[in-house]
């Protein structure tokens, strides 16, 4: 819905011709993810309450802008971390693959969205980019509190407030959480929006180091591995066709 929304409401064709294949790949995605959570997994959690927050106010904003930062920015930004992660450390090859695939068309949606803001943001007025930072800096508070897992707590019968202060403690969870803005910050600061309100979140938050990554360049390590499981997976056929043969 949301990348349906950046095909009607940006204002130059070429990007609504890149835009509308972008709903092509995400409804590929939605397809995807559902046959594995309920044929392979068996058991899916309905949309969280703080995502599901952003989703509302991407969709309900005018500004074709608005949409590229909520959608391709922040909400495609996390969900490359976190597919990053189980491509990374998941032992299942399903999912290996998987989020590794779907990760090839998440960097392109992510780069879309930052050319062209990265042109429009400095045009901007100083108060015009303050009401942007000040999304960023909203969403970005909701991102982090979407992973505090109340769900699964609630969903096992465990005492969810003592979960949810164990969780907001733990080092491994601070972890995972800061992990999951390694890419939004260097996107953030790449399109401008670098306000000292900005950077004084991202400091509380603790993933302000992430900023010197570049963005191209973590696009090209998981264009890489994507490569790398092609050739994979061809060396496996190639020698499973062998074997048939013999």
């Amino acid at each position: 819905m949301c990348t349906a929304k950046i095909v009607m409401s940006v204002p130059d064709i070429d990007s609504k011709f890149y835009a509308a294949t972008q709903v092509m790949d995400e409804a590929r995605h939605v397809e995807v993810y559902d046959r594995y959570l309920r044929e392979k997994i068996e058991m899916a959690y309905p949309i969280n309450q703080y995502l599901k927050t952003l989703l509302d106010q991407v969709l309900s904003d005018s500004r074709w802008d608005f949409t590229y930062l909520g959608m391709q920015i922040m909400i495609e930004g996390l969900a490359l971390a976190a597919f990053a992660m189980i491509r990374d450390y998941s032992e299942e090859p399903l999912s290996k693959a998987l989020n590794t695939y779907v990760m090839q068309d998440e960097a392109r949606h992510v780069a879309f969205g930052r050319l062209a803001l990265r042109d429009i943001y400095p045009q901007m007025t100083q108060a015009e980019r303050d009401e942007r930072e000040e999304f960023v800096c909203e969403a970005s508070r909701l991102m982090y509190a979407r992973f505090m897992a109340q769900e699964v707590w609630e969903h096992m019968g465990f005492d969810t407030k003592e979960c949810l202060a164990y969780v907001e403690q733990a080092e491994m969870m601070k972890f995972f959480r800061q992990a999951l803005f390694s890419r939004i910050v260097p996107t953030v600061k790449d399109i401008g929006l670098w306000g000292p309100k900005v950077r004084a979140l991202y400091e509380e938050m603790g993933v302000i180091n992430f900023q010197d990554l570049v963005p191209d360049e973590l696009s090209a390590a998981d264009e890489q591995i994507a490569q790398e499981l092609d050739t994979r997976r061809a060396q496996v056929d190639a020698t499973i066709a062998a074997g048939a043969e013999n």
